[in-house]
C-alpha cells in the first residue's frame, strides 16, 4: 500500500509541469478571445456605417470588412487549436495518473498526446502570427 501512495504522489508531481503549460495556453486563449471581440466590435461599427451610407461611398469599409473577416477566421482557428492543445495536455495528465493507478505502460500514449498538444499549439501560434501579420500589413492602408 505505501508503494501505491508513493507512486500516486510521484504521478501528481509529474502532473505539475503540464499544469503550467495549461496556464500558458489559457493565457493565449484569453488574448485570442480579446482580439476576436475587438474584431466583432469593429465589424458591427462598419456594418452600421454601411447600412447608413450611400451605395457608392463605402468602398474602404467593404475592404476593411473583408480584412476583418479573414482576421476573425484566423483567430477562430487559432483558438480552436489552442483549446485542442489544452485538451490534449489534460489527457496527458489523466493518462499518466491512470497509468500509475492501473499499472500499465503509458509512455507511448503520453508521448503521442504530448506531441499532439505541441503540434496543436504550433498551429495555433502560427495562425496567431498570421493574423498579426495581416494587421501590420493593413496599417499601410488608411482606414477611417
Amino acid at each position: 500500500m505505501p508503494t501505491q501512495i508513493a507512486d500516486i504522489t510521484h504521478a501528481i508531481q509529474l502532473a505539475v509541469a503540464p499544469v503550467f503549460l495549461l496556464t500558458a495556453i489559457a493565457t493565449l486563449i484569453n488574448v485570442l478571445s480579446g482580439r476576436l471581440s475587438r474584431i466583432v466590435d469593429r465589424r458591427r461599427v462598419l456594418n452600421g456605417r454601411l447600412a447608413a451610407a450611400a451605395p457608392e461611398e463605402p468602398v474602404d469599409d467593404v475592404e476593411e470588412l473583408a480584412l476583418l473577416h479573414r482576421r476573425g477566421r484566423h483567430i477562430y482557428h487559432a483558438m480552436f487549436f489552442a483549446v485542442l492543445g489544452a485538451l490534449l495536455v489534460c489527457l496527458v495528465v489523466a493518462v499518466a495518473f491512470l497509468g500509475t493507478v492501473v499499472s500499465f505502460s503509458v509512455a507511448p500514449s503520453v508521448a503521442v498526446l504530448f506531441v499532439g498538444a505541441m503540434g496543436a499549439m504550433i498551429v495555433s501560434l502560427a495562425l496567431f502570427l498570421r493574423e498579426v501579420f495581416l494587421v501590420v500589413m493593413a496599417r499601410s492602408q488608411r482606414w477611417r
